[in-house]
């Protein structure tokens, strides 16, 4: 019960994709976090960031979630590696839906020149608790609105983010 929003990704995507809505931070009758209702992630700029530099609790957080998965393949600040693409390019071309798909159900893209291929995450709940947030920080350095490196000020985390981590991780 208590991994069931990531299990459940897939699923939420497909629904999406084929009509429902987004995820907007609120639970389903279960009290676990899915993608089924109207986003609230606002998908054309998710993040907030302050005249002082602050960023918000998402964006932070997609910082350390990303640097710390992620970046194995798509290189650090989502800046690329011979394994994975530059993510802060590809953001600016591809959806939030597609960006859930991609991560949740993998991608696999073979030809004369090129082997990519990335890994089904929608099993993981490192991953796909945080999904997000991930998105959140790399729209902020797809937008050029966030340079390289730790975030130096953050907002604190919110309790709703609190409640969805221990909710969705089974806390």
């Amino acid at each position: 019960m208590s991994h069931r929003r990531w299990l459940a990704v897939p699923l939420a995507v497909a629904l999406f994709l084929g009509g429902a809505t987004a995820f907007d931070g609120k639970a389903d009758d279960t009290g676990h976090p899915l993608l089924l209702a109207q986003a609230a992630v606002n998908t054309d700029t998710p993040y907030k960031i302050s005249a002082d530099g602050t960023v918000d609790w998402a964006t932070y957080d997609g910082y350390r979630r990303f640097n710390s998965i992620c970046e194995t393949c798509h290189g650090f600040d989502g800046e690329g590696s011979s394994f994975g693409p530059r993510l802060v390019d590809s953001l600016k071309h591809i959806s939030y839906e597609q960006f859930v798909t991609t991560v949740a159900n993998g991608k696999k893209d073979v030809n004369a020149a090129q082997t990519l291929v990335m890994p089904a995450l929608g099993t993981d709940p490192n991953v796909m608790c945080y999904i997000d947030d991930i998105y959140t920080y790399l729209r902020a350095r797809a937008d050029g609105k966030l340079g390289r490196g730790r975030p130096e000020k953050h907002e604190p985390k919110p309790q709703a983010a609190a409640d969805a981590e221990t909710s969705c991780m089974g806390g």
